[in-house]
């Protein structure tokens, strides 16, 4: 039987603009490849998941709007359970403006129906995990935690303050220093991976180190969705059961292989891509 999984979390259109290098503050380049591609930290964790063979359902909002159908696209092509998804009128579907130049980014998001992700549109009993992000409410997300019946895993980006009890709920955290820095000392009781980009991750358990991994070497293009990738697998790999360490090399991996291709969903990789690259 797959693994079930709810993901509670944005949908974003992104517009991506490709360059040679990122732009210096004032500066402006010209000859940049504009595409748009299905985004959102949420919907790309979906993505992630169903592609390395969970059964995902997902928890969101989308505006009633010309985007909606883009940015849904890569959740639907993928087999994701949408019945969970709200069309508000009150916002638009939430944008995010991409630039991608020389292996790195930089991302600004208008959050637009993000915002409306509602405590009361939270259903995840049954699931066997809940994932959320903090591009939409935090209050949703506490909602979530609290009515999460199986692991509950929060992804703290973008970084933010979340409340004490909402943490003391979590079984995984997964976040970078920065990210950390935003939730305290007290996020470092459950299990808290502690992502460090290309140096790879550490995997903390009541503050100790308990696993530490090293990404493959690939030739970054992209790293938009390398660290959803990572959530993903991450829950994915502990929910299967496997070791600490190969639950944390497979979520390196996957995000390694995200890095090294352009866009964000377009860039998620499958199960047996990750097998591949955990054999090299």
């Amino acid at each position: 039987m797959p693994l079930r999984i709810t993901v509670v979390g944005s949908i974003n259109l992104d517009v991506v603009a490709f360059t040679e290098r990122l732009p210096q503050p004032g500066e402006t380049l010209t000859d940049a490849e504009l595409e748009r591609v299905p985004g959102g930290k949420g919907a790309n964790q979906a993505v992630a998941a169903a592609r390395l063979g969970a059964e995902v359902r997902f928890v969101g909002c989308v505006g009633d709007d010309e985007h909606r159908a883009l940015a849904l696209a890569g959740l639907e092509e993928a087999g994701v359970d949408l019945s969970g998804v709200r069309v508000v009128d009150e916002e638009p579907t939430g944008v995010a403006l991409i630039l991608v130049g020389g292996g790195e980014n930089q991302i600004v998001v208008a959050p637009g129906a993000n915002r409306r992700v509602a405590p009361e549109d939270v259903e995840v009993e049954g699931a066997d995990a809940v994932l959320c992000q903090l591009e939409i409410p935090v209050e949703t997300v506490s909602a979530a935690a609290e009515r999460a019946t199986g692991m509950f895993c929060l992804n703290a980006a973008p970084a933010r303050p979340v409340p004490a009890e909402t943490l003391a709920r979590c079984d995984v955290i997964v976040a970078n220093s920065f990210e950390l820095d935003a939730l305290g000392s007290s996020a470092l009781g459950p299990l808290f991976a502690l992502t460090l980009g290309a140096d790879g991750a550490l995997l903390l358990e009541g503050g100790e180190e308990v696993a530490r991994a090293t990404p493959p070497q690939v030739e970054a293009v992209d790293g938009t969705a390398a660290g959803d990738a990572f959530c993903a697998c991450l829950v994915v790999s502990l929910l299967e059961e496997r070791s600490r360490e190969e639950a944390l090399r497979r979520a390196c991996a996957a995000g390694a292989l995200a890095a090294s291709r352009p866009g964000a969903q377009p860039s998620l990789p499958t199960a047996a891509e990750v097998d591949a690259m955990m054999a090299r």
